[in-house]
């Protein structure tokens, strides 16, 4: 069981903001290596609860532009963390942006099965708002049921999550 606290948070319209922030601060760093800069995650969705997490997907050609990636990132104080086990997404961790919020970093080639699978989820529930109350509900009685738990809130979810690739074809 983790000690990290899960905290599900109603839709904030700042996170708008702050992903743009982010994602200006990379695009300055990456110049032409970057095709676009994806907000995913349950924070690009309008009403959606979430973890106050931004989750970005830094979209590059292919992955022989990987290597010149990771050194960009490193000039602005990003650590490339590898794949974690998730092909098709390299992770980057990163300590210092006080002045940004909290985020999840990955670069993904635009031919990324997990790219699709990231862009294809979030434009689904921006498309179904009945399907962003329903993950709501699910997120935010994971986060009571599981509150030091995070293996089990992501288990809580996961059907939900499932349900909506099976729909969407992946």
């Amino acid at each position: 069981m983790g000690a990290k606290h899960v905290v599900v948070e109603p839709y904030n319209g700042q996170w708008k903001q702050d992903f743009i922030a982010i994602r200006d601060e990379i695009r300055a760093a990456m110049g032409d290596l970057v095709l676009r800069i994806e907000h995913v995650g349950s924070t690009s969705v309008e009403g959606l609860s979430a973890k106050p997490i931004i989750d970005i997907d830094v979209v590059i050609e292919d992955r022989s532009k990987l290597e010149a990636a990771v050194k960009a990132l490193a000039a602005i104080g990003y650590e490339h963390e590898g794949d974690q086990g998730i092909p098709g997404r390299e992770a980057f961790k990163y300590e210092g942006k006080e002045h940004l919020r909290k985020h999840h970093l990955y670069v993904c080639a635009q031919d990324s099965s997990e790219l699709k699978r990231h862009v294809s989820f979030r434009d689904y529930l921006r498309e179904h708002p009945e399907a962003v109350r329903e993950y709501s509900r699910v997120k935010e009685e994971g986060a009571e049921l599981f509150p030091y738990d995070i293996d089990s809130y992501i288990e809580h979810k996961t059907p939900f999550i499932q349900g909506i690739y099976a729909r969407i074809g992946l």
